[in-house]
């Protein structure tokens, strides 16, 4: 597995890069799979590279929403930097894959020995802090359409195809919608030949159009990483 397919790994000095690696061990993740959940101890942290990780919360009996998502471009268990070890989301594996899993104590031990992987979790940190504020005012204020649409770009950009399984039950939990709304959101992304939806496949076809029919949360998430990172 090569460590320039997660992007934190691959702009870490050679030097901390191999050290990291050298306590990192390389595991395939699950469709579904669920790595930890709300109130759990954070033990394991996560380096996703061709994988990707849905970050949901659940609120009393209420169905459950998705308020992030992990991919190449960062980890999940970056709050081990604050030097908190109490998981905030469940993290369910929504893109099957490989990723780098390192325990939470030799992590912290790196983060110790490496300014630069301070440096980048701590970035990450905001991002994800931005990206989530973000997230809070598109659910309030956005429908459901564009929405769906900037979801798929976000799942499209870590899951490096263009296509991929998604039920419509699924992304109705994920975006805290009802079924019904879901379908019709896709069907009009299919009508305007945005997307193919076919016994849970789903095909983008037209990226550029898909993008322009995101709302502006979609351009502004990739603001605040490239902000950052680029």
């Amino acid at each position: 597995m090569s460590p320039a397919q997660n992007h934190l790994i691959e702009q870490l000095p050679p030097a901390d890069r191999q050290r990291l690696l050298a306590v990192c061990q390389p595991v395939d993740l699950r469709l579904g799979q669920v790595l930890c959940e709300r109130g759990d101890v954070l033990n394991q942290v996560y380096f996703p590279v061709d994988s990707f990780i849905s970050l949901v919360m659940q609120v009393d009996e209420h169905p459950s929403l998705e308020v992030g998502m992990v991919g190449r471009e960062g980890l999940m268990g970056a709050t081990l930097m604050l030097g908190v070890d109490t998981v905030l989301q469940r993290g369910l594996v929504q893109g099957p894959g490989a990723a780098w899993r390192v325990e939470g104590a030799a992590f912290r031990r790196e983060l110790a020995l490496s300014v630069a992987l301070r440096r980048s979790v701590k970035r990450f940190l905001f991002v994800r802090m931005a990206q989530m504020s973000s997230a809070a005012a598109c659910l309030r204020f956005h429908l459901i359409g564009p929405r769906l649409a900037r979801w798929l770009l976000m799942s499209q950009d870590r899951a490096h195809a263009q296509q991929f399984h998604v039920t419509h039950e699924f992304l109705a939990g994920m975006l805290g919608v009802r079924r019904v709304g879901i379908t019709a959101a896709a069907g009009m992304l299919q009508r305007r030949g945005l997307i193919t939806y076919h016994r849970g496949q789903l095909t983008v076809l037209d990226r550029a159009g898909l993008e322009q029919a995101a709302c502006s949360c979609y351009a502004s998430d990739l603001a605040a990483y490239q902000a950052q990172f680029d």
